[in-house]
C-alpha cells in the first residue's frame, strides 16, 4: 500500500482525534505527524482498510495520552483553542464536542464522525460496549444542555 494514499485516508482521522484530545491546534498537527512518522517507521501490515483505520485510532489515542501526561505537556502552555467558526453544522459541533470530558467526547466521535457502532467502538477502547452506550447517552444529554444552555 503507498504511504501517501494512507496518509490521504486517515490524516483528517487522526488530527481530529489528536484535537478532541488535546484540545489544540498545534498540538494535534505535531501529533498528527507524530503518527505517521511511527506509521513509516514501524510498517505495520494491516489485513484491511478496517485494520489499518483501527491501527491509527489506537495509535493516536494512546499518543494523546502519553502526551498529556508528560512533563512538557503539563509544565509548558503553548497553542490555542480552536475557535468555532466551521464551515457546517456537524463540524460546528466538534468544539463543543471538545469541552466534554473525554470518555464522552471519544465515543461520540467514534460513533458519530466515524460512523463506529457500539461494539466496535468498545474494541477500539477496550471498554465494554454497555459502557460505551452508557457514555453515548450521557454524552448526548450533556451535549443537548449544552446546546439549549447556549441557544446553539
Amino acid at each position: 500500500m503507498d504511504t501517501k494514499e494512507i496518509f490521504d485516508r486517515q490524516y483528517n482521522r487522526i488530527y481530529r482525534i489528536a484535537l478532541l484530545y488535546l484540545k489544540n491546534t498545534v498540538d494535534a498537527e505535531d501529533a498528527a505527524q507524530t503518527i505517521f512518522v511511527k506509521y513509516i517507521e514501524k510498517k505495520p501490515g494491516f489485513k484491511n482498510q478496517d485494520h489499518e483505520t483501527a491501527w491509527f485510532i489506537t495509535t493516536t489515542k494512546n499518543y494523546c495520552k502519553d502526551f498529556l501526561k508528560s512533563f512538557w505537556n503539563r509544565n509548558v502552555k503553548l497553542g490555542e483553542i480552536p475557535d468555532s467558526q466551521n464551515k457546517n453544522n456537524t463540524e460546528s459541533l466538534i468544539p463543543v464536542i471538545l469541552n466534554l470530558p473525554d470518555k464522552y467526547s471519544e465515543v461520540l466521535y467514534l460513533y458519530y464522525y466515524e460512523g463506529y457502532k457500539t461494539k466496535e467502538i468498545s474494541k477500539l477502547l477496550d471498554i465494554k460496549e454497555s459502557t460505551v452506550q452508557t457514555r453515548l447517552y450521557d454524552g448526548r444529554k450533556r451535549l443537548k444542555n449544552i446546546l439549549e444552555t447556549e441557544g446553539i
